[in-house]
């Protein structure tokens, strides 16, 4: 390995504490501004990463990847917030509810995103 293959791995190390550190940023950021947040940690597959998605009590939501379900936990414990494994608890219906509403406001000609935000 070159020096130049370093100076890149070290590079891409970077890349991923900043981007760990802007998601950690938008879910707290998130759940300060939302009321009965709850996190649902999804776990890695062969495709995607560890996810973790925090929903409101109305049912608005957000996703971002964390590095493992620990640091998932660990987050949630921080923001003060339940944290709970999708793979035994599934959804809340009133995420599936809010995306449900989310998606006929978008068929009806309303533009609205899946935060709900004009």
């Amino acid at each position: 390995m070159g020096l130049f293959d370093v100076l890149r791995g070290r590079g891409r190390a970077s890349e991923v504490r900043q981007r760990s550190h802007r998601a950690t940023a938008h879910l707290r950021e998130w759940t300060a501004a939302h009321h009965g947040v709850e996190a649902f940690v999804e776990p890695r597959t062969t495709v995607t990463q560890t996810t973790v998605v925090l929903v409101a009590h109305d049912g608005e939501w957000t996703r971002r990847r964390v590095d493992s379900a620990s640091a998932a936990r660990d987050l949630g414990h921080r923001l003060g917030i339940p944290v709970y494994d999708v793979a035994l608890v599934g959804y809340p219906q009133r995420m599936r509810d809010y995306t449900a509403r989310q998606n006929r406001g978008q068929r009806h000609g309303r533009h609205e995103n899946l935060n709900g935000h004009d």
